[in-house]
């Protein structure tokens, strides 16, 4: 008799998070669309998407600056827009779903399609000296 191990997976390998909101300004805008690779290590520098320590039905995109007691520090790429770790403290490593691969922005208005076609698609690169910066405050 053959017994066949049954796993169900927590999450898809990969999805799509919309981002809400400036604090990610100028990396990403209110409306775009994100590619998530789930269940992956997180390096300091990478954009991620985690659930909010407070609010657990929430996720928030951010920058993982680097690892403070068993958990990362997420900070925004705008300053000016507190909602991130400053505000909530370090974020559990359970709580930080996966990390940011690419950024999709959606046409908007009357913008010409080749300007459009240059900048909707979009690897999303890390940035490790805007987070050594970010580090320093």
């Amino acid at each position: 008799m053959r017994t066949e191990d049954t796993a169900v997976a927590a999450a898809p390998p990969l999805g799509w998070a919309a981002v809400r909101g400036p604090s990610m300004v100028p990396t990403f805008r209110d409306g775009d669309q994100l590619l998530v690779r789930y269940g992956v290590a997180v390096r300091p520098g990478d954009v991620v998407v985690a659930r909010h320590p407070f609010q657990q039905d929430l996720l928030v995109v951010k920058r993982a600056v680097g690892r403070r007691d068993g958990g990362w520090w997420l900070l925004g790429d705008n300053p000016y827009v507190p909602n991130d770790s400053r505000e909530f403290g370090t974020v559990p490593a359970e709580l930080v779903l996966g990390r940011v691969l690419g950024r999709y922005r959606p046409r908007k208005g009357y913008s010409s399609t080749a300007a459009w076609l240059l900048g909707a698609v979009r690897p999303v690169g890390v940035e490790r000296s805007f987070s050594r910066r970010l580090r320093a405050r």
